[in-house]
């Protein structure tokens, strides 16, 4: 039995090939709706811009609410099993083989949730943009990565509103 690495950078500094089951499972749990567990194999690898994980999405699991980027594309292709992908107003099935692309600044949200009684498996690939602004419509909350903070999109502003402009 081999013994895990923390990540696949030798003594040297530099990246080598490891085997995707020497990268250790990780997962979150929020409520009993949300959850899933995951491989963060390009972070093992020693990747830093672009995340790429293996997830799995047990039955009757969603992965995350509904949202969408501004700044960071993401993509997502079904290894195992069967998922509903809710993009929009539209829901599509998809399973081993299908994949899809989720541009950067397209105001359509989109999420995964487990229909099946098989866990799902799929690979997911996305940018790490640390200024990424993500969009939540079915809570009409906003998220701003940079400072780590949420807000209410109905408390939207003027750009004077609050000032004292004498």
């Amino acid at each position: 039995m081999s013994e895990r690495k923390a990540k696949a950078i030798n003594a040297e500094g530099h990246t080598e090939p490891f085997l995707i089951d020497d990268v250790a499972w990780d997962g979150y749990a929020h409520g009993t709706s949300f959850g899933s567990r995951y491989k963060q194999i390009g972070e093992h690898g020693g990747c830093q811009r672009i995340g790429v994980c293996i997830e799995e999405l047990s039955p009757g699991m969603r992965a995350c609410p509904n949202h969408y980027h501004y700044l960071e594309e993401e993509q997502l292709m079904v290894m195992e099993g069967s998922l509903t992908l809710r993009l929009g107003d539209k829901t599509y099935v998809m399973s081993a083989g299908s994949y899809v692309v989720f541009p950067a600044g397209q105001k359509l949200g989109h999420s995964i949730f487990n229909h099946t009684d098989q866990v799902c498996r799929y690979l997911l690939i996305g940018d790490r943009n640390p200024h990424d602004v993500i969009v939540y419509p079915d809570s009409n909350r906003v998220s701003v990565r940079l400072t780590g903070e949420g807000y209410n999109k109905a408390a939207v502003m003027a750009y004077w509103e609050g000032e004292d402009v004498g």
